[in-house]
This record gives C-alpha cells, sequence and structure tokens, in this order.
C-alpha cells in the first residue's frame, strides 16, 4: 500500500480533493498541512506536542541536514526519524530551493551546483544524484527531486533553461531512487517539482515532461518566492491541469491561511509552510478573522485567550495578558504558547477542510471562512505603542 494515493471524493463546485496517502510511517488524510522543521525540530516544540495537536506528516531539509551536522552523523543516528524522535511520516525538501537562494556562493552546471556553506564557507557540492543519496541516509518517507527554481521576476530565457534543467535532473532523480540501495526507510516516495515560472506554457511543459515520468507525486515549485498572490495563484492554475489527477499535489512553501484555502480549491492536496512559527516569535497569532498582535497594549489586562472557542494548549490555559508579559519579557513560554497556537490553528484549518468535503459543503464553508478572514492587506495592522 505504500506511495498508494487514494482519492476518496471531489468537490462538486471545485477542484478541491480529498485523499488518503499510504507512507511507510503512517497514512496521510489530505489535504494536509506540514509543519516545518527545517533542521530536524519544528521550533520550540516537541514531537509529542506536535502528535497532540495532529500533525500527520512534518518536513525537514536536505541542505540544512548536510552541513549541520552532516550525513556522517545523519548515517550514525539512524536517520530522521530516530534522530528526532518522531515517528511519523516526514518529507525532505532536496534543497535546491536553499542552494539557489544562495545566489552569490553558487556556480551552476550541468551536474549540478558548487557552492558555499552558509555556516562557514567550506566548499560543498549538490546535484540530482546527490540529493537522492543524501535523502536515503535521511530516510524520509517522501523525497524531493533536485530542481532549479528561478527568481521571480526573471527573463523568459532563465526560465526556460531552469524547466529544461529540471526536467534532465528529475530523470537522473527517478535513476538514482532506482538504483541506490535502501536506507533506514523502505519504499521512499520521489516526488518531482514543476518549474516554470510565471509562464503558463512553460509550467505546462514541465508538467507533462514530469508527468510522463510517473513520480509517486507531484509539487508545484517557484511558488510564493516574491510574486504577488495573483501571480501565485496563477502559477498554480497553469500547472494542475497537466499533473495526473490520481497523484498528490503538493504546493511547496505555502502559504497564508486564506491562500491554502484557494489552492486546495483549485487542487492542490500538500502544503508547508514557516510562517506558523515564524510570526509566532515576533508576537503574531492567526485567528479565524486574521491575524492579531499579542505584544499590543491592549491586551495588557484581557483575561481572554488567543481566540475564543479555540482548544490549543494555550487558549484552554493562559489569558492574552499573560502571554503578551511573555512575550515582552522575552521569556521562551511566551514563543512556545503563540507556536502551539499558530500550529493548531493551521492543522485544524485543513482538519475542517477535510470535514467539509466529506461532508459536501466544502464551498459554504470556504465562502464563510474567506468572507470572514481577514488578510494582512485588507486590514490596519495594530502597534504597540
Amino acid at each position: 500500500m505504500t506511495g498508494q494515493f487514494e482519492l476518496l471524493g471531489t468537490d462538486k463546485h471545485s477542484k478541491a480533493r480529498r485523499g488518503r496517502l499510504h507512507t511507510s510511517h503512517g497514512v496521510i488524510e489530505t489535504p494536509v498541512f506540514m509543519p516545518v522543521g527545517t533542521q530536524a525540530t519544528v521550533k520550540t516544540v516537541t514531537p509529542d506536542e506536535l502528535h497532540s495537536l495532529g500533525a500527520q506528516i512534518i518536513l525537514s531539509n536536505t541542505y540544512h541536514m548536510m552541513v549541520r551536522p552532516g550525513m556522517e552523523v545523519m548515517r550514525a543516528m539512524g536517520g530522521l526519524h530516530r534522530f528526532m524522535s518522531w515517528n511519523g511520516p516526514i518529507l525532505t525538501d532536496s534543497g535546491g530551493f536553499q542552494v539557489f537562494s544562495l545566489s552569490k556562493l553558487r556556480k551552476i552546471s550541468e551536474h549540478g551546483v558548487k557552492f558555499q556553506s552558509h555556516v562557514d564557507g567550506a566548499p560543498l557540492f549538490l546535484g540530482p544524484r546527490e540529493a537522492v543519496e543524501l535523502q536515503r541516509a535521511l530516510g524520509s518517507d517522501i523525497m524531493m527531486a533536485f530542481d532549479e527554481c528561478p527568481p521571480w521576476p526573471a527573463e523568459r530565457s532563465v526560465v526556460e533553461d531552469a524547466v529544461e534543467r529540471t526536467i534532465r535532473w528529475a530523470g537522473v532523480c527517478r535513476e538514482a531512487h532506482a538504483e541506490l540501495p535502501a536506507g533506514p526507510t523502505p519504499d521512499q516516495l520521489l516526488f518531482a517539482i514543476v518549474q516554470g515560472g510565471d509562464h503558463a506554457d512553460l509550467r505546462r511543459h514541465c508538467a507533462e515532461a514530469l508527468a510522463a515520468m510517473d513520480f509517486p507525486g507531484y509539487a508545484i515549485g517557484g511558488v510564493s518566492v516574491g510574486e504577488p498572490e495573483k501571480e501565485m495563484m496563477a502559477a498554480v492554475e497553469a500547472t494542475e491541469p497537466y499533473l495526473p489527477w490520481h497523484k498528490p499535489r503538493y504546493a511547496m512553501g505555502l502559504g497564508q491561511p486564506h491562500q491554502l484555502v484557494k489552492m486546495v480549491a483549485r487542487g492542490v492536496d500538500m502544503f508547508d509552510c514557516v510562517l506558523p512559527t515564524r510570526v509566532a516569535r515576533n508576537g503574531t497569532a492567526y485567528t479565524a478573522i486574521g491575524t492579531i498582535h499579542m505584544k499590543n497594549s491592549s491586551r495588557r489586562m484581557s483575561l481572554e485567550p488567543i481566540e475564543a472557542g479555540c482548544t490549543c494548549h494555550a487558549c484552554r490555559n493562559f489569558s492574552q495578558g499573560y502571554i503578551r508579559h511573555l512575550l515582552k519579557t522575552e521569556e521562551i513560554l511566551g514563543l512556545r504558547l503563540v507556536s502551539l497556537h499558530n500550529l493548531h490553528f493551521y492543522i485544524n484549518l485543513m482538519r475542517e477542510v477535510r470535514q467539509s468535503l466529506d461532508e459536501g459543503t466544502f464551498r459554504e464553508w470556504s465562502e464563510k471562512f474567506l468572507a470572514t478572514y481577514q488578510t494582512k492587506e485588507e486590514k490596519d495592522d495594530e502597534h504597540d505603542p
């Protein structure tokens, strides 16, 4: 059953899908949000807490594990699951996005990328075969093919080169996946990544070429790299029709809550994003009506939870006034409580999406959510005086 994706149902009024993906470390109900544990940890949150939140799968990153602690350590530790004491599924990014973000420290060739470590400047090399070999050692349940993520904006010729290289590298990854010996996790799944920038024809070309290689799943890459939300949605819409309907679709690095709901309606099944824990460190919390700023002075005397009706640990046990105090005094517990709340919000959002799809009410549910949720652009930010 590993690798099997069951399409359990579709929405009558959109492209939203309800699915189930089988992996070596468990079954994933989709649509799903994956908390990001870039360096083998979801910041400030323990694996037990992630399980309690209902996290089904988490993400880690090949590049960062390659740099620190290094593959010698990872092999000695028996892979990511043992290393971080997480017994659920793990997805690992190939490291391609991180390498290509190091634009001043890299040199691209047909075989891969020479680059310098962002930690100590040491020379490193990462290519498609190496990315698969590293992810074998990490033992993730889902590994990503090595790709080239072009910047935004970029000249069409730059995007064309990135697309062709991504297609060629996907083929090398597929061959390496078939040839290399198994690591600590059997039956690892290899997902391909579609690139193409904001050019619909290039996205179609890339998607069709990768679909012909018959990967177990497909990611939509090169989104949320600085482009406006309208362009982001257009990239998804340009890609989705050419992805196999019976395989999971993953939008990489996305996004804000309203964006996730919109992308579910466009046929996307899997999401990851650093925002829940990243903005928590600034005291920002997600709620059904948008973000709120926990450091704001208006919360100093508040006995209310972060969000009324929320069942997360922070909201069940602590007041806004106390959490604000923790954040203002830079106590680590404050970061943890807002992180737990934000992760709960994202995970519960996808739980509600799945429930609405099961009940055939996704259109009504999503319209209500999107009408209520205010984006950063739609409301004035609060400021702490």
